[in-house]
């Protein structure tokens, strides 16, 4: 393993680790919403947001590109691309999530 496959299976391994942290965060609801419907909501619509739904949704997405990364970093790791065949269902997985859940966040919103 050369010195730049190295350098880029340990950013890979940070990133995961960072997007498993923020998981955890989120999942606890503490620090800082990342999730569009907050970010780009106005300061009055913030304060009479229910965070709750939101902050699952993007801990659950964070979880999931945190396994996605983690397999990135094994495959990378062990230079076996079929391993990456794993990944495809997670991707997958994140995006039929982010949009079923967005859709059941604005249907409760709306009641």
């Amino acid at each position: 393993m050369t010195a730049s496959e190295i350098v880029i299976t340990i950013i890979i391994f940070a990133l995961s680790g960072v997007c498993a942290f923020l998981s955890a965060r989120h999942f606890a609801e503490k620090g800082f919403l990342l999730n569009n419907a907050y970010i780009w909501a106005s300061e009055k619509e913030r304060e009479s947001m229910d965070k709750k739904p939101h902050y699952r949704q993007s801990a659950i997405v964070f979880c999931f590109l945190s396994a996605v990364l983690l397999v990135i970093g094994i495959s990378t790791l062990l230079k076996n691309s079929k391993i990456l065949l794993i990944e495809i269902p997670l991707l997958i997985g994140v995006l039929i999530y982010a949009i079923i859940s967005s859709i059941k966040i604005e249907k409760n919103a709306k009641k």
